[in-house]
């Protein structure tokens, strides 16, 4: 394996489902479908845990987040666990971050060479609020999503153009001063994450497309999913509570669907500068999302779910010693990065990893390995009364909550998930075995148990239940230079 330079890119919250090489007909994303064509495509991936904070810190470290203890969006990842950067920076390679990191802090020493306009959680602290976990509180900026839905430009859009400008600018005159050894840059957006204001010349492309869906999957009120998870989700994210009219969704989708369009733009900037700078040939490129979204489906916004919405993730990799135009199927996770970067540039000898790191190098997966083992999402975060585990059986999806039924899922017949088995006598002995296999990886029970003793702690530190909840709700957090808003 010869080692090259790698471009990472991520955006955030990127469900794969608004993605053309994943299938969907509509949305417009000639960049990233021509990445995919270049090289692997992976159809069931799957993020650590959908949610930013705990998911940019597996990102980061390789492991999940029951091994790392980053559990939710109050509890950033600080750089005291050693990441990938932090270990290729140690032996001598560029290792540049450009966007988005939603770690601490500046003052850490998060592993980089360089942070360039990095965003990190404010003061520190990230979502107070996400720590209570009984007794769950309405999120008062819950309104945001349906407010700001519509044509425009945001503070998201105006740093993603940035960040696609200062990437373009990084590979043609900072790339080619480091040729001793691969670089890695990372360059990391905020769309298609909410406010849903689109830039015009996309918003309206699809607001005006017959084609748009009228309504979200399972939207209508008698068709969603009564699960009390759920239940406790839509009553703490009152998102859809403030969607008064069909208009409002349809603005809200086609807000989603431009921020792809438009992110697959930056993409392509970025593509044509690695290019243009006769740096294609010995640079490999990933793309992938720190989670998805449910955009409206079951009466869903956000995140903080195990569907495909949400849990599943684009991954796509490209590059020299990738094969083009593969669509692999076996499911994957975000652990699996850890590995293939390492190996990328090559600084895959057995003691760059820790005995405990779970993945799966994407190099071996993209030339058809199907390795025997069970991939894992977990979430302990806002909006949840109850820690969720995720694991992909063969066919089967399995989702166990601590304190609720289980949710099972044939996604062979039924990709949609609109069938939930978890309580159908005729599979009891398939969720038996996913529950088997769950706790060959974790005690999901001991796990949250971990979990909520920590949130107890940050809560304490932060004044308690009533200080976290009065200190107010963002709705999301704000890029460099703009100031917070809470609600």
């Amino acid at each position: 394996m010869r080692p090259s330079n790698l471009l990472i890119i991520m955006s955030d919250e990127h469900s794969k489902k608004i993605l053309g090489c994943y299938g969907n007909p509509l949305v417009k994303t000639p960049s990233l479908d021509r990445l995919a064509a270049q090289g692997a495509l992976f159809s069931a991936a799957y993020c650590t845990s959908p949610v930013c904070i705990p998911a940019r810190a597996s990102f980061a470290v390789g492991k999940y987040i029951h091994q790392i203890g980053y559990w939710d969006n109050a509890d950033p990842y600080d750089g005291q666990t050693p990441s990938w950067h932090h270990t290729l920076r140690a032996r001598g390679h560029r290792v540049d971050a450009i966007g988005k990191l939603h770690f601490r802090s500046t003052a850490d020493d998060n592993g980089f060479t360089n942070e360039i306009i990095p965003m990190h959680v404010i003061n520190g602290k990230g979502d107070l609020m996400g720590l209570v976990r009984d007794r769950l509180p309405v999120r008062g900026a819950s309104f945001k999503m349906a407010k700001f839905a519509g044509p425009g430009e945001s503070p998201y859009t105006h740093y993603d153009r940035e960040i696609s400008a200062r990437a373009q600018v990084w590979l043609r005159e900072e790339a080619p001063k480091h040729q001793d050894k691969p670089w890695v840059l990372f360059v990391s957006f905020v769309s298609p994450h909410f406010p849903l204001t689109a830039p015009p010349e996309h918003f309206y492309y699809y607001y005006e497309h017959p084609d748009l869906p009228a309504v979200p999957k399972l939207y209508a009120r008698h068709e969603r999913p009564d699960h009390s998870y759920l239940k406790d989700y839509r009553e703490s994210f009152t998102y859809d509570d403030h969607f008064k009219t069909p208009d409002q969704v349809r603005r809200a989708i086609a807000g989603y669907y431009g921020l792809v369009a438009f992110i697959d733009e930056q993409i392509g900037h970025i593509l044509r500068a690695l290019e243009r700078g006769g740096l294609a040939p010995s640079t490999r490129v990933m793309y992938t999302s720190d989670h998805g979204d449910n955009l409206g489906a079951r009466g869903l916004w956000g995140k903080s779910t195990m569907y495909e919405e949400t849990a599943g993730v684009p991954l796509i990799v490209a590059g020299p010693d990738i094969p083009q135009g593969v669509v692999r199927r076996a499911p994957v996770n975000h652990v699996d990065v850890y590995p293939f970067i390492m190996e990328a540039v090559g600084e895959d000898s057995p003691a760059m990893f820790d005995n405990d790191h779970p993945g799966v190098s994407l190099f071996d997966l993209a030339a058809g390995a199907e390795p025997k083992r069970t991939v894992l999402s977990e979430y302990h975060g806002m909006g949840s009364s109850t820690g969720a585990f995720m694991i992909r059986h063969g066919k089967y999806k399995y989702v166990y909550y601590v304190k609720y039924p289980p949710q099972l899922f044939d996604l062979e017949s039924d990709p949609e998930e609109l069938r939930d088995l978890g309580t159908d006598p005729a599979y009891a002995d398939v969720r038996r075995e996913c529950e088997r296999l769950l706790r060959a990886l974790c005690d999901p029970e001991a796990v949250d148990k971990r979990a909520r003793a920590r949130q107890d702690e940050l809560m304490a530190l932060n004044g308690g239940r009533a200080a976290v909840i009065k200190r107010g709700d963002l709705g999301f957090s704000p890029p460099p230079g703009v100031n917070p808003e809470f609600c």
